[in-house]
């Protein structure tokens, strides 16, 4: 028992609480099994891995809908597509600007692509841009601007102004509708809903029935958007 404690601890220690909730909840704490596991260690991420997507997909299950509908305007790709990929990203993640041309690769290979991206500021000095992304999608400028953004950044007010002149903005128009109540409620809507889907940082990605984090490359996200079982 002693030892089982230990080898639970060290699974917390090194895969998070969710490697050791595997070992202590799933039976497996019998002597075969760990012995299985101690002669092959290298399966012990890919099962850590295994629950925590479980545990996002459960956590999707409740909110999928929310998550799914965009703040007016702020999609990329076809807005009726069929197939819908959610982007959670900030204008000063790198990974979220290496993500785009694997977004744009997903959108042009396939027109019932529709990327609904909801502006998660995390990064510092980043909130000003995703304000402004959303006064963009408000003039229906939503892809020009994400585009110009994440070629102008780092975000700063030049570059934010830079990327809404390049998108063709009604600057006037876009400067108030970016303090406005409604843009403040969409960007407190999308912390609340990374909170609630466990997200740790940009870019994460929903589907249908699956929600993960990371610079995974356009066949993971193109794999993503195909239905189950194909």
């Amino acid at each position: 028992m002693f030892k089982q404690s230990l080898l639970t601890a060290a699974l917390a220690m090194l895969f998070g609480f969710a490697g050791a909730a595997i070992w202590s909840y799933s039976g497996l704490g019998d002597q075969r099994t760990r012995s299985y596991l101690v002669a092959n260690p290298e399966i012990l991420p890919e099962m850590a891995e295994a629950y925590q997507e479980r545990q996002a997909q459960e956590r999707l299950a409740g909110i999928s809908d929310q998550v799914m509908v965009p703040f007016p305007g702020a999609v990329i790709g076809n807005p009726r597509g069929s197939k819908v990929l959610v982007e959670f990203t900030d204008y000063n993640c790198p990974y979220c600007a290496m993500s785009q041309a694997d977004v744009q690769r997903l959108v042009e290979s396939d027109p019932e692509v529709k990327v609904v991206i909801r502006e998660w500021s995390i990064f510092q000095g980043s909130e000003i841009a995703s304000k402004m992304a959303l006064a963009a999608a408000k003039q229906g400028k939503y892809p020009a601007f994400h585009d110009a953004m994440f070629r102008l950044g780092p975000v700063s007010p030049e570059s934010v102004e830079a990327a809404a002149r390049e998108a063709g903005l009604d600057l006037e128009r876009a400067r108030t509708d970016a303090e406005s109540e409604e843009v403040a409620q969409e960007i407190a809507r999308n912390h609340a809903l990374a909170s609630q889907l466990g997200f740790t940082g940009t870019p994460s990605w929903v589907t249908r029935d699956r929600a993960f984090e990371g610079a995974v490359g356009f066949g993971a996200l193109k794999e993503a958007l195909e239905p189950s079982g194909s």
